[in-house]
């Protein structure tokens, strides 16, 4: 190696060190400013930016878009933003809530979003939500359809006035699909489990073995629960009462701490298959 080339390298290897080491000291001595009421620097917005954009880019190439020109479909997918979406992202002439107001970083003003981003996009973002952002992963609340529905609606939203968006405000609660029959569920799948533990904030209140979560737990740890012979001291424990005892506590166990969360059929059987691993054999 050419000495010029050598000294370039190591130049570059002691500034990338001294570099991380410059970072590391400004998190661990609590130097960068952490508090909503100040936005991120310059540097670190255009960081997430960029993840942002180039991750979305890449993981919607392969969305098929369906047809999104239907009255119908465009309708509910009004409905539905009403219901989900405008609380945070607001609307022509309609603030978000006073909540989402202090949001950091600010929800995108989706007007704006369905000019610069695809439909495959659109809909990619809304499904599986994107992380340090508030945004959730919709996917675990509303079918695939209702998700197209609202990418439907948002493609004519840019074309909105406001006198024009309130007058769709019709009061009706959002039209949803009916969920596919127990026969139509696929096999639980350990690792959409996994997932789904974040979705449902099961990681706020239990240690979860290899889940990273909140430090304050309320409930019982989950480490070594396939072992267990009974979930919350009433059940015999299968996979099958796990799934009932996900999806409706109260009924298994009245007065049960565990609070209903509206754990869809799928994710449940998911959620069970997953902690069928956490095994201390394992």
């Amino acid at each position: 190696m050419k000495r010029w080339m050598r000294t370039a390298a190591i130049t570059l290897a002691v500034t990338g060190a001294a570099a991380g080491v410059a970072g590391g000291a400004v998190v661990y001595f609590g130097w960068y400013d952490i508090s909503a009421t100040s936005p991120h620097t310059i540097a670190v917005h255009h960081l997430m930016d960029t993840a942002l954009s180039r991750g979305v880019k890449m993981r919607s190439a392969d969305v098929e878009v369906p047809d999104l020109q239907g009255a119908e479909r465009i309708q509910n997918g009004s409905r539905l933003y009403r219901a989900h979406c405008a609380q945070c992202h607001g609307g022509p002439g309609v603030a978000p809530q006073p909540y989402a107001l202090g949001l950091n970083p600010t929800p995108a003003a989706l007007v704006g979003t369905a000019r610069t981003r695809s439909a495959a996009e659109i809909f990619w973002i809304t499904r599986q939500g994107i992380k340090m952002t508030g945004m959730p992963a919709w996917r675990h609340r509303l079918a695939d359809e209702e998700i197209w529905d609202v990418v439907a609606f948002m493609r004519v939203l840019p074309a909105l006035t406001a006198d024009e968006y309130r007058r769709g405000e019709d009061g009706q609660a959002p039209a949803t699909r009916a969920p596919a029959p127990g026969g139509n569920l696929r096999a639980g799948n350990a690792n959409a489990g996994r997932d789904a533990l974040h979705q449902y904030m099961c990681v706020a209140c239990h240690a979860i073995p290899g889940v990273p979560g909140a430090w304050n737990y309320v409930g019982p740890s989950l480490a070594g629960i396939a072992d267990r012979p009974a979930i919350a001291g009433t059940l015999p424990h299968t996979p099958e009462n796990m799934k009932r005892w996900l999806m409706s506590p109260d009924e298994i166990k009245p007065g049960t701490a565990m609070p209903n969360l509206g754990v869809s059929e799928q994710d449940a059987q998911d959620i069970a298959a997953f902690l069928q691993t956490l095994s201390e054999s394992r």
